[in-house]
């Protein structure tokens, strides 16, 4: 319809239709006064109309079609760079390609962006007494939870999982074994980095010449967590990144939460993500008690409080590294502060969200 730029034009004044505006079918000439153009949504607008009135607020006879109330000029239009002007920064760097930012680029038809590759992370899990899931446990053995668990950790930090496999209680052994992953972008063993007679895993990566960067934390779960680095061969090119080499605890939730910590980070800088995204503030639901000297990370469930904002409830009151059911409904982990002996109900703490 063109109202002529008048306001409420239109009411009661037959209107002859003289074309159609088709989806992907413009019309072929555009209203002159006193006559219309039938459009379908997503039409693009005839030239000379300057406002869309809804089927359903008109009737049409013979050609003709009569406005049931005034029409408003721009009245159900879209108009080109509502949604973005040619020029303008669309996605800034840093930015995950979710669903909306994929449509928002087909939109402006980007067929391809630049991204970061994915990192590729190789996964061990070190001792004899891990065995296979779905298989029988010999006397001494337990099953391997830890190899899923951080597959699927490292797949939700936007890594891409490939190779290792099981070490055993051998340092010649286990050093064979990790010398084929140290070709991926970060290396994560699980169990063996402790001071057992039988942890071969920092040894074997001495072995290898991956430099140790840190070797335990003060932190609960998750003490014996190490960090090292492999620089890049002589022949690599010039922008070349050293591997990241995580020894993370043998405990399931110790390993979970050291990857959390230390792995997770360093994925989301590897992708140019902000490390540091995750994090926020809760209100303890319950009192918590606990020697000074190591940070604790308490596994919680998180719940949406009128006048609190969130709070945290501990998903069970044991919080063994040991016990792996109490990741299962944690939403967050709790910071308690090394130097801090006890948090009361109702007091602020720092969460990493989950």
């Amino acid at each position: 319809v063109e109202t002529g730029g008048r306001d409420g034009s239109g009411a009661g004044d037959a209107l002859t239709i003289v074309d159609e505006s088709r989806a992907g079918h413009p019309a072929a000439r555009g209203p002159a006064a006193g006559e219309a153009v039938r459009i379908s949504t997503g039409a693009m607008l005839p030239p000379g109309a300057d406002a869309v009135l809804p089927l359903e607020h008109a009737s049409e006879r013979d050609g003709r079609v009569l406005p049931g109330r005034p029409v408003l000029a721009g009245e159900n239009v879209r108009r080109a760079g509502e949604d973005f002007r040619e020029g303008e920064i669309l996605l800034t760097a840093g930015r995950p390609l979710g669903a909306a930012a994929l449509g928002l680029l087909a939109s402006a038809g980007l067929e391809q962006v630049r991204c970061a590759r994915r990192p590729r992370v190789t996964i061990f899990t070190s001792g004899d007494e891990l065995a296979t899931p779905g298989r029988p446990l010999a006397p001494g053995q337990i099953y391997d939870s830890n190899t899923h668990s951080l597959r699927a950790m490292a797949r939700g930090a936007g890594a891409e999982p490939v190779g290792g496999g099981r070490l055993p209680d051998d340092r010649n052994a286990s050093r064979e074994a990790i010398a084929h992953g140290l070709s991926a972008d970060m290396v994560l063993i699980a169990g063996g980095v402790s001071v057992g007679r039988h942890d071969h895993v920092k040894g074997a990566l001495a072995d290898l010449g991956v430099r140790e960067r840190f070797w335990r934390v003060a932190l609960r779960p998750g003490g014996p967590a190490w960090f090292g680095t492999l620089p890049p061969p002589a022949d690599a090119p010039a922008d070349a990144h050293p591997t990241l080499v995580f020894g993370l605890p043998g405990n399931p939730v110790s390993a979970m939460v050291t990857f959390r910590l230390f792995a997770h980070p360093a994925l989301q800088a590897m992708l140019g993500l902000d490390p540091d995204a995750r994090r926020a503030t809760a209100v303890m639901a319950a009192g918590y008690r606990k020697p000074v000297g190591r940070s604790h990370y308490l596994r919680c469930r998180l719940e949406l409080h009128e006048e609190h904002g969130w709070l945290a409830h501990l998903t069970r009151e044991q919080q063994g590294s040991h016990v792996l059911s109490s990741m299962l409904d944690a939403d967050a982990l709790a910071v308690i502060p090394a130097e801090v002996d006890h948090v009361a109900a109702g007091e602020r703490v720092r969460v990493e969200l989950l």
